[in-house]
């Protein structure tokens, strides 16, 4: 237990290294993207001296260290800063402004979880059931089919898909609507029909590799003595796969998985601009528009952190679900 911990341990610091090399990269890229908030703020009548004035206020005109060090100390301490569009937005109408970053992507982050809730919720059964009737069917009808299904979905880019469900399911079939436009306090089975139109998109964006890898895993396993063994006593070929096959092949299906689980929190931008969803990934995309540094920096790291976080717990999970990485000796 004690070398299970250590291992844990280790992979927690390398996870926290790693967000920290990452915090530099993301805060050199921002700064380094084209044009500056004060001058489209300002406009064209945009002076020197107006420009320069914004730019002390939102203290932009403070060094490059300066201001990674205390981006960093607030991302630390959990002040992701104050929204350089609210303020000077509150500004403008006399008020004081405090609106900060953290207030803005909360409930943006609660959307943007609850569609990947559902998408898992749909995503994941489909996939390792598919994955489990391809490796117990292979190369048949249901298996080629299967494959061919799964590469075409996967193949097409997240906006084709999302265009041709909303030509089928909200055009010419009108069961779910196109806009997924929900709001704070929206009842429940509102929220999730208006949701489930994304959430199917990205369940066939992300079904293939779960699939695919499922099916891969229990094939390698087919051919392995306790296998062998488990068919001569008569045992049905479901409850080998099941019983003995999964069991041994969940290292790589729980890395597959939160692989996924990870695009679904950091690849919903294309289809949350799509269905005009309010998620975070929309407010990313709107903040880089009007050069809102603080939120695009905010919206950076959680989408790092969150593809750390589970790239470490699918870590952990392998580790504790095979003894053999248990002991490598």
């Amino acid at each position: 237990m004690g070398n299970v911990t250590t291992i844990i341990l280790q992979r927690l610091l390398l996870g926290l290294l790693t967000l920290l090399i990452v915090s530099i990269v993301i805060f050199t890229a921002v700064n380094l993207l084209p044009g500056d908030f004060a001058e489209s703020i300002l406009g064209q009548g945009a002076t020197p001296e107006s420009v320069a004035s914004i730019r002390e206020d939102l203290g932009l005109d403070q060094g490059f260290f300066t201001r990674y060090f205390s981006w960093l100390g607030g991302m630390v301490t959990g002040d992701l800063g104050t929204s350089f569009a609210q303020l000077m937005f509150a500004q403008q109408m006399g008020g004081a402004g405090d609106v900060t970053v953290l207030d803005q992507i909360l409930p943006r982050l609660s959307n943007t979880l609850f569609l990947a809730g559902v998408t898992a919720m749909i995503a994941v059964p489909v996939a390792v059931t598919l994955g489990i009737l391809a490796a117990l069917y292979r190369n048949t009808v249901f298996d080629r089919a299967a494959n061919v299904m799964t590469l075409s979905s996967i193949s097409s880019p997240e906006f084709f898909m999302a265009y041709i469900l909303i030509l089928v399911l909200a055009v010419i079939n009108p069961i779910l609507p196109s806009l997924s436009n929900i709001y704070d306090g929206m009842p429940f089975g509102e929220r999730l029909s208006k949701t489930l139109l994304p959430a199917l998109t990205l369940t066939l964006v992300v079904t293939a590799h779960m699939m695919r890898m499922t099916r891969a895993a229990i094939i390698n396993l087919l051919a392995s003595p306790y296998i062998e063994m488990a068919r001569l006593k008569g045992m049905s070929p479901m409850r080998v796969i099941v019983k003995h096959a999964l069991p041994n092949a969940l290292a790589p299906i729980i890395n597959v998985i939160a692989l996924n689980l990870a695009y679904l929190v950091t690849g919903v931008v294309v289809v949350e601009v799509v269905f005009v969803y309010p998620g975070i990934g929309q407010l990313f995309v709107d903040s880089v528009k009007i050069r809102d540094i603080p939120v695009v920096q905010a919206c950076c790291l959680i989408f790092a952190a969150a593809y750390i976080l589970l790239n470490l717990t699918a870590d952990v999970l392998s580790i504790l679900s095979n003894p053999r990485l248990r002991h490598p000796k």
